[in-house]
């Protein structure tokens, strides 16, 4: 039984999940994959039998005569106020995790005590969410269940919000037009996979980097022998030393995942046209140069039929674009040397003099040849970021200052501001200038999304790669996330003004990752607990 309705599915496999069974058979498309098979990244989670489960680890088999619940199946009334309360707290942006965590927060109000919110966040722990820092989900699960409000919630907006706006705001922070509001929260925003013709080929690559085209995704995925991704025990690489000199601070980075949920994908009907795999979130940079829409066009046109071209959880960790690894270093007069990884195969790194001249002209730029995944100059603020965070520890230094709750103040070359402070009760303050506001539910949510991925950049990531350069954290669930016991709370100002609107949660994220690098004392390489 699907949502109330028998539905009767012919597996076109022995191992058939129940995600392919609801996706690629039964056209539900509010059930997301994320990370299939790892089963790490809850954007699939259905309910059986009312209890959660997440589809792509269900074999289709273990489900016969059982009672499937996807979010359409969710009581109208039932669904219009989670979906409401995430849109008013901020809760979801791109929207690909949103039905997966809806899903699982309505089913503690079948439990026999009333939830709290410790409930509700270690329910949370069976998912990802890379765009809000978690906040907004706990405040609009507290409105919905009833749970007492926290000390750092922010009020739901008291007037209607103007969608324009919306959608303004979150294109400044995100990179890209997309949808926001109710549409979003409920998985309709506009993903490339959800939007493939019927009946389309799909192309999956290979490990040697063709790629295999078959009638449908399971069929390719056995043919071109898909092999699960596995979390590695090796620990991360420091590949760029830190020049010689006498220097009053340095940093030392590694390969950094900008972990995306939704891995890359488009289609193409004749072969002259693609889907975006942009078409819903700017995924922080990651899918600028993706190659998904060129060779869904190539093999469109060479094959004269519609092709979906579907990228791995795997794929996206050996070919997906990293953060470059950097080492740094400043003098106490305040001059210093940024140097940054170039590996094979990745992307021109020379835009970035340009980025580190914006925030640090004292510095120069160094590239270094090191071998390792593809990195690209495209990612979240990389060039202007890291010599931002490494100028503003400096002046910490230089007061004397370092320690917990120093606040630490970043302008963004786009005119954005922050500062913020990390406490030594783990806390975060954060305080944001984004000239007009146009929208402070999306303003707040970036920047708490921003405080997340800082702190985990800081504390917790990175991508452990061997000797020939391979990737070897090819789990989603390996790439260090923090995940929504591990969060801190965010205490986040909005500073109002007349200005034209800028990207403000940028700078929030160097101003986090400055706060939080200087709370820990300075140690000279990141990630400073795993």
């Amino acid at each position: 039984m699907l949502n109330g309705r028998p539905a009767v599915v012919a597996a076109p496999a022995a191992d058939c999940s129940l995600l392919d069974a609801l996706r690629e058979v039964l056209g539900v498309r509010s059930v997301k994959d994320g990370c299939s098979p790892q089963g790490q990244c809850g954007c699939c989670t259905v309910l059986v039998d009312g209890a959660p489960r997440v589809a792509c680890v269900t074999p289709l088999r273990r489900v016969a005569d059982r009672k499937i619940t996807t979010l359409e199946g969710l009581a109208p009334d039932l669904l219009e106020r989670w979906a409401r309360a995430f849109a008013d707290h901020g809760a979801s942006q791109c929207g690909f995790c949103s039905p997966g965590i809806v899903l699982r927060l309505a089913a503690l109000a079948d439990r026999p005590r009333p939830p709290t919110e410790r409930d509700v966040r270690s329910a949370l722990l069976a998912h990802l969410c890379r765009c809000t820092g978690w906040q907004g989900v706990v405040d609009a699960a507290r409105a919905v269940l009833g749970i007492a409000p926290g000390s750092g919630e922010a009020a739901p907006p008291a007037a209607g919000r103007d969608p324009l706006r919306s959608a303004w705001r979150a294109e400044l922070e995100g990179g890209t037009p997309q949808l926001t509001g109710v549409g979003a929260v409920l998985g309709r925003g506009g993903f490339a996979d959800d939007r493939a013709p019927p009946g389309a080929l799909v192309a999956v690559r290979s490990a040697s980097g063709d790629y295999l085209v078959a009638p449908d995704r399971g069929a390719a995925r056995r043919a071109v022998g898909k092999v699960q991704g596995r979390n590695s025990t090796v620990g991360v690489r420091h590949p760029v030393a830190v020049p010689e000199g006498d220097w009053a601070l340095t940093l030392r980075t590694t390969w950094v995942e900008p972990a995306y949920l939704e891995p890359d994908a488009s289609w193409s009907i004749d072969g002259r046209r693609a889907a975006s795999p942009l078409a819903a979130g700017g995924a922080f940079g990651g899918k600028r140069s993706s190659p998904v829409a060129p060779e869904a066009r190539r093999l469109a046109a060479s094959l004269g039929r519609p092709v979906r071209v579907l990228w791995s959880r795997e794929d996206v960790g050996r070919w997906g674009p990293k953060r470059p690894p950097v080492a740094m270093a400043v003098a106490a007069d305040g001059h210093g040397v940024v140097r940054v990884g170039a590996s094979p195969g990745g992307a021109d790194l020379g835009a970035l003099a340009e980025r580190l001249a914006a925030v640090e002209p004292r510095f120069r730029l160094e590239q270094v040849p090191v071998v390792g995944p593809p990195v690209s100059a495209e990612l979240r603020g990389v060039g202007w970021v890291e010599p931002a965070v490494l100028g503003a520890a400096w002046r910490v230094w230089r007061q004397g200052t370092v320690g917990a709750g120093v606040p630490v103040d970043v302008r963004a070359p786009g005119g954005g501001r922050a500062r913020v402070a990390v406490r030594g009760d783990g806390g975060v303050e954060v305080e944001v200038w984004a000239g007009e506001v146009l929208d402070e539910v999306v303003l707040r949510s970036y920047c708490t999304g921003a405080v997340h991925q800082a702190l985990g950049w800081v504390w917790s990531e990175g991508v452990a790669v061997d000797d020939d350069g391979e990737v070897l954290d090819l789990t989603i669930r390996s790439l260090g996330i923090l995940n929504a016991l591990e969060m801190p709370e965010v205490e986040l100002t909005v500073h109002r003004s007349d200005g034209w609107p800028r990207n403000g949660s940028d700078a929030v994220f160097a101003a986090t990752a400055a706060a939080a690098w200087a709370a820990e004392g300075l140690p000279p390489t990141w990630p400073t607990r795993r």
